[in-house]
């Protein structure tokens, strides 16, 4: 028989109730499980992915789900305590830049397959501000599930994607003097600026000289002085606005939309303020009915709906043939913006750490226009989601990829004020990183299993919710919230168990 080893004040701290809790969930964009028993090299190549993409969790320690069930895939470090001390080595001396690496590794002692205790090492993987490769093996990005190695035009888009290159700084091939608007000239006058406009631009940083010699404007001057930015730049650069009868798009031929789409153009300081101004019109002309035939009443904060199309239009990535997309339903608003999120912001943070400037030198000369949006960094989000509390309606929720197909980001403005039972059910969540029917039950104050089903029904229908496993039968499924690997909460229960574990 297996000899039984109880923890001591030294060893890490232990918590089979926990390791359990995370053998519930599967693999995915932000979580995999790796033995030590295989190549060192696919672990560095997940950690470098993970960074790449948008961070996750390495279960150092667990077999792959698909080749084993419950206890059965709990190896733990022990199975090779060599190989662990060599993939901590290979952790700062085979991945590029290693110091600017966000990771974190926290380590749990549990019962092992065999009945022995031993230990799981959690890497936490933060998204990372550099794009991080390993040494002659390559550069990585995270999938659904898996990794994939990136060719060298891959990597360059990726630059652009992740907002380590801006397309703002390149040059347009068009003559400076289309710039000469009204828009240059309140600018102008605002900033006192008094030399000829192709000499301010090139003082100002927004026009330089191109291979030949001739002076020319870059693409963030183009997009602030611009009257029709997207004809210069013979690309995409404006918004469209569609607005849906119902709370879904139809796709046979009898459209649902109630009026054409509305494309609204001009620079980018008029298609803020015209793009609300139509979104706002829209909501309040554009009844609706529910199914019992009663109105629909829409009210969102008319200053979370400018901050969404603000935050869409600067932080857009310019490099792509896109029109920022807006999308008008019965039950919710939809701001699609071209692009990832930039730097380690992702869907999950933004509510805590804001946005990052993808294109800083546009949102510092936007600053500087006679009345100018709000872009106060990082603020906004946290004011949309801080005014949607106040007023009583769901907090935003930000979608990217793998949820969304295209490279872009989406925010949902969900027009329904949240039942008191939703704070309880997201605290729960972030807490224990997963909630079952009876939870919900207990935070609705009810013992009616239909009730808790109908709500966590319209949760998964309203995107707020997602299935952990859906293998299971209904009352044994667990859900979280989008975007959420092995809880972030969790996560932070994990490090505060390793400190306490510490003499």
């Amino acid at each position: 028989m297996p000899q039984t080893v109880h923890p001591t004040q030294t060893s890490p701290p232990f918590d089979d109730k926990l390791i359990d809790d995370l053998l519930l969930w599967p693999e995915s964009s932000q979580f995999e499980c790796k033995r030590l028993a295989g190549k060192l090299t696919t672990v560095l190549e997940s950690v470098v992915a993970l960074a790449n993409t948008e961070g996750g969790i390495i279960a150092v320690g667990f077999d792959d789900p698909d080749k084993a069930k419950g206890r059965a895939r709990v190896y733990g470090i022990q199975e090779n305590p060599t190989n662990w001390d060599e993939l901590r080595r290979l952790l700062q001396s085979r991945i590029t830049e290693p110091n600017l690496l966000p990771y974190l590794p926290v380590e749990i002692g549990c019962t092992l397959r065999d009945g022995t205790m031993g230990s799981v090492v959690f890497l936490k993987i933060e998204k990372s501000n550099r794009i991080h490769s390993i040494v002659d093996d390559g550069t990585w990005v995270r999938l659904e599930k898996g990794n994939k190695e990136l060719t060298a035009n891959e990597i360059n888009d990726l630059s652009f994607a992740r907002g380590t290159i801006s397309a703002e700084a390149q040059l347009e091939p068009i003559d400076v003097e289309l710039l000469d608007t009204d828009y240059w000239k309140q600018y102008a006058q605002h900033r006192r600026l008094t030399r000829p406009l192709a000499e301010a631009l090139r003082h100002i940083g927004l026009a330089r000289p191109d291979t030949h010699g001739a002076l020319r404007p870059t693409r963030a001057a183009v997009l602030l002085f611009g009257e029709e930015p997207s004809g210069l730049l013979s690309g995409k650069a404006a918004v469209r606005v569609f607005h849906y009868r119902g709370n879904r798009v139809q796709t046979d031929p009898h459209t649902n939309l109630l009026k054409p789409p509305r494309t609204i153009s001009g620079p980018i300081i008029r298609q803020i303020q015209d793009t609300t101004d139509y979104v706002v019109s829209e909501l309040a002309s554009g009844v609706q009915m529910g199914p019992l035939g009663f109105e629909i009443v829409q009210s969102y904060p008319v200053r979370v709906i400018k901050e969404a199309i603000t935050n869409a239009l600067i932080h857009r990535d310019y490099r792509l043939p896109a029109d920022v997309h807006i999308r008008i339903f019965s039950d919710r608003i939809e701001v699609e913006s071209p692009g990832l999120l930039v730097g380690p912001v992702t869907a999950t943070n933004i509510g805590t750490i804001g946005t990052h400037a993808r294109n800083p030198v546009l949102v510092n000369h936007l600053r500087d226009f006679p009345t100018p949006p709000n872009l106060d960094a990082g603020e906004g989000v946290r004011m949309m989601f801080g005014t949607m509390q106040a007023v009583g309606l769901y907090p935003p929720l930000y979608l990217t990829r793998p949820h969304v197909q295209q490279e872009a980001v989406i925010v949902f403005l969900l027009n329904e004020h949240r039942p008191t039972a939703w704070e309880q059910v997201s605290r729960h969540i972030d807490q224990h990183g997963s909630i079952g029917n009876t939870e919900v039950r207990k935070a609705m104050e009810t013992d009616n299993v239909l009730a808790a089903s109908k709500q966590i029904k319209k949760w998964l229908e309203q995107g707020l919710l997602i299935v952990l496993n859906p293998a299971a039968g209904t009352r044994a499924r667990r859900y979280c919230k989008p975007n959420m690997p092995p809880p972030t909460q969790l996560f932070s229960t994990l490090e505060g168990k390793q400190r306490r574990g510490k003499t």
